[in-house]
């Protein structure tokens, strides 16, 4: 097999992405300390059509060369914006009729494959620290918690790795279907 080449691939410019219809979903980012991690989640929001990303309370923002360097310039297509507090930026997607799902381990939580989500709604996806998860007050301000079922030594994936997998469940639900 050969492999594609850049120009297989098709890709649009930045302002060719930026006009495209994006889906109804929002990634939170609740105190992510690794820079790497917020590239990361940054290019993978853009592998997968994201709305945008909200940076919240440590979490640093672009420009920055460390997010840079695993974002790819993704940083620059998708949307972002930063509040201090993680609580406020749920406020307001509350407001503006977003459903809040939290990636956390809790009792409550829903397996991912058993959430369906809806494609008349408008999804917010956070993620938390890489080692105290999503703060207890953000997670009780949810709507519903979502876990990742975990059948190692590990109990969770990296928070990079944990969003992209629902990023993707929410993509494959919510656009390859429609398709």
């Amino acid at each position: 097999m050969e492999k594609k080449t850049i120009w297989d691939l098709g890709r649009d410019t930045v302002d060719q992405y930026r006009a495209r219809p994006k889906l109804p979903l929002v990634v939170v980012l609740d105190n992510v300390r690794s820079l790497n991690n917020i590239g990361s989640i940054f290019r993978t929001s853009d592998a997968f059509l994201v709305e945008r990303v909200m940076l919240c309370g440590i979490t640093a923002t672009p420009p920055s060369p460390e997010i840079h360097k695993t974002a790819l310039g993704a940083e620059l297509s998708v949307k972002w914006e930063y509040f201090p507090d993680t609580l406020s930026c749920i406020d307001r997607l509350k407001e503006e009729g977003y459903t809040i799902c939290v990636l956390e381990q809790v009792k409550e939580s829903v397996a991912l494959q058993q959430f369906r989500p809806d494609s008349h709604r408008k999804y917010a996806i956070v993620a938390g620290h890489e080692v105290h998860g999503v703060d207890p007050q953000v997670v009780n301000a949810a709507h519903t918690c979502i876990e990742i079922p975990q059948f190692g030594t590990k109990h969770s994936l990296n928070v990079s790795v944990s969003t992209s997998v629902a990023l993707w469940h929410f993509f494959s639900t919510l656009y390859l279907t429609e398709m």
